[in-house]
């Protein structure tokens, strides 16, 4: 499965970045491009990345979001990663890369209980 990124403009100038499909070593460049392309088209509120649609994320697409995160906060503009699917949200918490990205709760459990690993 390929990689296909969605932007768009929520509330208060937040800016929502979705990515759909696989993170990898193919394409992993393109989740840092599309944070700077919108942090190049103005100085949004916050960047939001809706993980819901991410299947699969290799150590270079968690190279890239921290990469994002790192370009973001030069811009003085706050990265999160929001709904992350449970795939990206363990891969996240393996890393222990979930707190650098505001603690996001895997997509479909916000309303239960918090997940908290053993």
């Amino acid at each position: 499965m390929t990689l296909s990124i969605t932007t768009s403009t929520l509330a208060d100038g937040v800016v929502e970045v979705s990515p759909s499909g696989e993170i990898d070593v193919e394409n992993a460049y393109e989740i840092r491009e599309a944070v700077a392309t919108q942090l190049a088209e103005g100085r949004p509120a916050r960047i939001e990345l809706n993980m819901q649609a991410v299947t699969f994320i290799d150590s270079v697409g968690i190279s890239a979001l921290v990469a994002a995160f790192q370009l973001a906060a030069v811009s003085e503009v706050k990265l999160l990663v929001t709904r992350p699917s449970r795939f990206a949200h363990r891969q996240l918490w393996v890393t222990g890369l979930l707190g650098l990205f505001g603690n996001p709760q895997p997509f479909g459990e916000a309303e239960s209980q918090p997940v908290v690993p053993a």
